[in-house]
């Protein structure tokens, strides 16, 4: 698969002398992306990612879709770090996130299944099954996503 520019700075995060330089060309590009973040393979970041934010307790699956203005976070912010419940939002495998879809968790561990899809704008604020398709504000389940032959 080939990655673009902004693709291939998430994945160089990782790496042990260049990687805070990938982070800060990143930043320069509008993606916030801490290097803590582990992606899965595949990773696609459309039309270069603008606006991108994502906390530094979130995991990224494989073959997930990340369009621009997603945010993946804490859900309250009012409150200062040390007092939140908040522990992370995991984002598993062949997910879709959506232009501006904000996944948000207040406690616990938030999780994105398999194969779901948010929609645009959307503000997720509870887990998801697999490969459903959540849309709204807040975020509702709608509908289920068609599986391939491949799933």
């Amino acid at each position: 698969m080939k990655r673009d520019l902004v693709t291939s700075l998430a994945y160089a995060r990782r790496w042990p002398v260049l990687g805070r330089l990938a982070y800060y060309a990143l930043k320069l590009l509008g993606v916030e992306m801490p290097r803590s973040v582990p992606i899965g393979a595949d990773l696609e970041i459309a039309h270069g990612g603008f606006g991108i934010v994502i906390h530094r307790h979130a995991r990224i699956g494989a073959r997930v879709k990340i369009y621009p203005g997603v945010t993946l976070g804490r859900a309250d912010i009012y409150r200062p770090a040390s007092q939140s419940r908040f522990e992370g939002v995991v984002i598993e495998d062949d997910v879709i996130l959506s232009p501006g879809c904000k996944v948000l968790c207040k406690e616990g561990v938030l999780t994105v299944g398999r194969g779901t899809v948010i929609g645009a704008n959307a503000v997720l604020l509870q887990s998801t099954g697999e490969w459903e398709i959540w849309a709204g504000v807040p975020a509702r389940r709608v509908g289920t996503r068609p599986r391939t032959a491949d799933d």
